[in-house]
């Protein structure tokens, strides 16, 4: 018969301040201990000195008085992970909150492990295809990488999150919804969307909502990065979008401000930066030794009328693989996604592009920043246009129109291919915007009816050869063959 020896301390509570509980008569601390109150209250060390510890409450279930009795267990605070979360919604500690019932865990996780070390690690050479456009051909996203999003409230940050999910039904990958002091209206809709798009075979969400405490709001994405953890561990690929780093920051500045911790800038605490540091450098591409899995991150910040230069924001931008800057103005006027590509960056670069999609795209981004500016010019300027640039104008509007893209309908990279072969190849000039668009609605059903090898192709080799674009070209003639029959009929 073993038997199981637990050492444990009791103190007791001097104050609360909040969220905060003082508690006097440990003799032994360490941070992110687990601290039980009874009735299954429980929280965590955030700080001591040599006469008391500092707790954070994560669960309260029933209200902590002064005198009361605090219980010390020697671990770590953990949480439950497991492949029974697929499917899920969650709240931050791991407890459901879709009715369905308990989950059964795996095993028991670290919130606050170290990052993998660099030896550990293996270089970006995989595309997350995200279904994105103007993301897959001009800001490729590798498996592994940190991307920031950016942008003002209402400029559709959260998009970039829901379609890279729902653009993964037909991949490995597994994804992770992390929403961070949302209102619960907000994350209904993203519910209703994963429901609608079966998204739930391979994603959970795990929510610590505005009206969670500040300590949960704080450990969300933490144990989202657990979870994460346990599949990348197993050799998988995983997905992540917090949702935002912004309300975390809140969060964590309303715990330093009742720690009594000096406020820095914006009443930020100076920890700030490694408090994201540390959680961003758990994103990484396994190397074969260690199962080659990986965990890819989209944190979403919300910034003020678009300041980039704010505390929040600049931190992150200096400690990820490069942003995405959505633009309130584009928005306005209609683009969407409405990404700036003039402040939006990949540091991966193109290395973990489809070869296919890195020969085709490769002059787009110069191309669109040409014609943006063009356009400008061409609207204070009140004489006549020359035809060189009535055609950089008319080349402009089509390849606006091309990355023009609806919500929760991302694009498989195949089409991407199509597409982006046929204007590179001048076939779509002569073309109208609203043929222009049909002729991409068409696309998939067309290629899927009448040439399905070309997409089994394209998808085998990823690169364009002399067979490959011949089919293109044909498909590219037939599209637009029915294009102008359907014109005909309707006129």
């Amino acid at each position: 018969m073993s038997i199981k020896l637990q050492y444990t301390e009791v103190g007791s509570v001097k104050a609360i301040r909040g969220c905060i509980v003082i508690v006097e008569g440990f003799r032994n601390c360490i941070n992110g201990q687990l601290i039980r109150f009874g009735y299954g209250t429980i929280g965590t060390v955030v700080g001591f000195t040599e006469a008391e510890a500092q707790i954070l409450l994560l669960k309260e279930t029933e209200k902590i008085r002064t005198g009361q009795e605090a219980h010390a267990f020697i671990e770590p605070l953990m949480t439950p992970v497991g492949k029974n979360f697929v499917g899920r919604i969650i709240n931050a500690l791991a407890e459901p909150l879709d009715g369905l019932g308990p989950i059964q865990a795996d095993v028991m996780a670290p919130i606050f492990p170290d990052s993998p070390p660099i030896l550990d690690r293996h270089p970006l050479n995989r595309t997350l295809e995200t279904g994105i456009k103007v993301l897959d051909a001009m800001i490729p996203i590798g498996q592994g990488q940190r991307e920031l999003i950016l942008g003002d409230k209402m400029t559709g940050k959260t998009t970039f999150v829901t379609d890279t999910i729902v653009n993964q039904k037909k991949t490995d990958v597994i994804c992770i919804y992390c929403a961070i002091g949302k209102a619960r209206s907000a994350l209904a809709k993203v519910v209703q969307l994963f429901k609608d798009k079966a998204c739930f075979d391979y994603s959970l969400i795990l929510s610590a909502s505005a009206s969670s405490p500040p300590g949960q709001q704080y450990l969300a994405p933490y144990v989202a990065c657990a979870l994460g953890e346990y599949f990348m561990n197993k050799g998988q690929h995983v997905f992540i979008g917090f949702d935002d780093f912004t309300k975390h920051a809140w969060a964590y500045r309303e715990i330093s401000l009742l720690l009594g911790r000096p406020p820095g800038r914006d009443s930020y605490p100076g920890d700030i930066f490694y408090l994201h540091s540390k959680m961003i450098e758990r994103a990484c591409f396994l190397s074969p030794e260690k199962g080659g899995g990986s965990m890819t991150f989209f944190p979403i910040v919300e910034i003020l009328e678009g300041d980039l230069t704010a505390f929040v924001p600049s931190n992150l931008v200096s400690m990820t693989d490069g942003q995405i800057y959505l633009s309130t103005q584009l928005f306005g006027e209609g683009q969407k996604p409405a990404l700036d590509l003039g402040l939006s960056v990949s540091r991966v670069g193109s290395k973990v592009q489809w070869p296919a999609i890195k020969s085709l795209s490769g002059p787009l981004r110069l191309e669109y920043l040409q014609y943006r500016e063009l356009l400008r010019l061409s609207k204070l300027k009140t004489s006549g246009q020359n035809d060189d640039v009535k055609q950089k104008l008319r080349r402009g509007e089509i390849l606006t129109a091309i990355l023009r893209q609806d919500k929760d309908m991302p694009v498989c990279q195949e089409m991407q291919v199509l597409v982006f072969y046929a204007f590179n190849k001048k076939h779509l000039n002569e073309l109208t915007i609203d043929q222009v668009n049909l002729f991409q609605e068409m696309c998939y059903e067309h290629t899927l009816k009448n040439r399905p090898e070309l997409l089994t192709l394209l998808r085998e080799r990823r690169k364009l050869d002399d067979d490959i674009e011949h089919m293109l070209e044909n498909t590219i003639a037939e599209i637009l063959a029915e294009i102008l029959k359907k014109e005909k009929k309707s006129g």
